[in-house]
């Protein structure tokens, strides 16, 4: 577990209620919309994609707010679709998951919850995944950050 301070960013976005299934097939429609609309307003990736999540539930079918991200660079004057919103520096406890997207919660998610919960520090209820690699649907290997929020 690392404890660090996010990047202040700006990104175009697209926020949603959904529940933790309805991730894969959301992220999978709307990651393109967002591609297109950066390039109809020129804009530029200025980072990998993220996935923030609002008090992200214990189980499958609870609804929870979620956004997708993408960092980017331009579109000084936008006035799009979408929202195009600056992330504000968090301090995060995070780490880093290296394998198949099956394994993402029991060795990704439990152990680093684990770890905040042994710890002194408390969750602020945001928790972000910032897709380093990402190798597509099925794929065997992707390197995914884990990051939760940290409250004062």
């Amino acid at each position: 577990m690392l404890i660090k301070e996010t990047d202040a960013m700006r990104v175009l976005s697209i926020g949603r209620r959904l529940t933790i299934p309805d991730v894969k097939t959301e992220s999978a429609i709307l990651a393109p919309l967002i591609e297109a609309e950066m390039e109809r307003a020129g804009m530029m990736p200025a980072g990998p994609w993220i996935f923030i999540a609002n008090d992200l539930p214990k189980n499958a079918k609870t609804p929870f707010d979620w956004r997708i991200c993408r960092p980017v660079t331009g579109g000084k004057d936008y006035r799009g679709a979408l929202d195009l919103i600056e992330l504000e520096p968090i301090m995060v406890a995070s780490t880093l998951h290296q394998g198949p997207m099956r394994s993402l919660f029991t060795q990704g998610y439990a152990p680093l919850v684990a770890k905040i919960e042994m710890s002194r520090h408390n969750f602020s209820g945001e928790s972000r995944e910032i897709y380093h690699r990402w190798a597509g649907q099925g794929a065997r290997y992707h390197e995914i950050e884990i990051q939760f929020g940290l409250a004062n």
